[in-house]
């Protein structure tokens, strides 16, 4: 598991320029908004790659390896990414009202959303309250 914090590249009186991404393009990207208390995730990709960078609000953040017992836990706020490699389960609890942006390499877009999605039984965010 990584997490970013993504600085402010330039600024002026106009605003801020962010970048999320340097010289890698992404095969998908999604704008997510999540009203606080929703849960999302429970899933892992066998292929794909994620990366979950919060826009506005705060989520918690549930991770872990597929076949391991340790769950990660960990705050994500705006400007923070989260990179989501293959067969790492992951669970995003909104903690506040989130707007977030779910960019992936490998099937994760339109007619191919649920190809490399496998959703897990057990939801990761009430294992980790035992």
């Amino acid at each position: 598991m990584k997490i970013e914090h993504k600085k402010i590249n330039f600024k002026d009186k106009r605003g801020t320029i962010t970048d999320i991404f340097t010289n890698a393009p992404k095969d998908h990207a999604t704008l997510i908004f999540s009203k606080k208390g929703a849960v999302r995730g429970n899933h892992y990709h066998k292929k794909s790659t994620q990366y979950t960078f919060v826009v506005s609000g705060q989520m918690t953040m549930y991770s872990q390896k597929v076949g391991a017992k340790k769950i990660n836990k960990h705050t994500l706020k705006a400007n923070d990414m989260m990179v989501h490699k293959p067969m790492e389960i992951h669970t995003m609890v909104a903690t506040k009202d989130t707007i977030f942006l779910a960019f992936a390499d490998g099937l994760r877009g339109g007619k191919d959303y649920e190809k490399d999605t496998y959703r897990i039984e057990s939801p990761l965010e009430e294992q980790f309250k035992k």
